[in-house]
């Protein structure tokens, strides 16, 4: 019995130093050799400086910068910790009083309730996720325009610049990073 002990233990040792050190070691020299960027989490560098993910959206409320999708995390937005889904209903009290209250942020704009793209104002499955549709970022020019003192059509372009296309051409759908976008916008302003 203490022989089939000793080599139980013997063989916990020689797969714990396996598969909890030397593989995980592997995979991530070979992750930062073949996919640097994406290994240490897809970070967007500004002035020299991380500000934050390409992966994970980031909460913006003022009137100068694109907002993007409601965030479903607690107990603060865009909560990496918390990440989930709401799992409210399309008829439950709760999404119906966000929906509402990002309806009324964005008529306070100047929207009109009709128009405003279905993306600002529910959450993504995540509640983390860091873009919009262009539809969802065109709708917000007009604001992002006045409140910079800039004009639509450059506004516009800068949209436009910063719309990405389908992955590998064919997969899931155009779509706005907002935070690249802001930084574009920011920058915009310093040329």
């Amino acid at each position: 019995m203490i022989a089939q002990l000793r080599t139980a233990a013997l063989v916990l040792l020689a797969l714990t130093i396996l598969t909890g050190g030397v593989y995980p070691l592997i995979v991530t020299t070979i992750a930062q050799l073949v996919f640097p960027t994406q290994a240490t989490g897809s970070l967007i560098q500004h002035r020299e400086r991380v500000t934050g993910s390409e992966l994970i959206g980031q909460p913006f409320s003022q009137p100068e910068y694109f907002w993007g999708r409601l965030s479903a995390t607690a107990p603060f937005p865009y909560n990496a910790a918390a990440s989930s889904g709401s799992n409210l209903g399309p008829l439950h009290p709760l999404l119906k009083d966000a929906v509402e209250a990002r309806l009324a942020a964005l008529e306070a704009g100047g929207a009109a309730r009709a128009a405003v793209p279905v993306d600002l104002v529910t959450a993504s499955g995540s509640g983390l996720d860091p873009h919009i549709s262009p539809a969802a970022a065109e709708f917000q020019v007009p604001r992002v325009a006045a409140a910079r003192k800039m004009t639509t059509e450059a506004v516009f372009a800068l949209v436009r610049q910063s719309t990405e296309g389908r992955q590998f051409g064919i997969l899931g759908e155009p779509r706005v990073n907002v935070l690249r976008l802001n930084l574009a916008l920011d920058q915009h302003l310093v040329n």
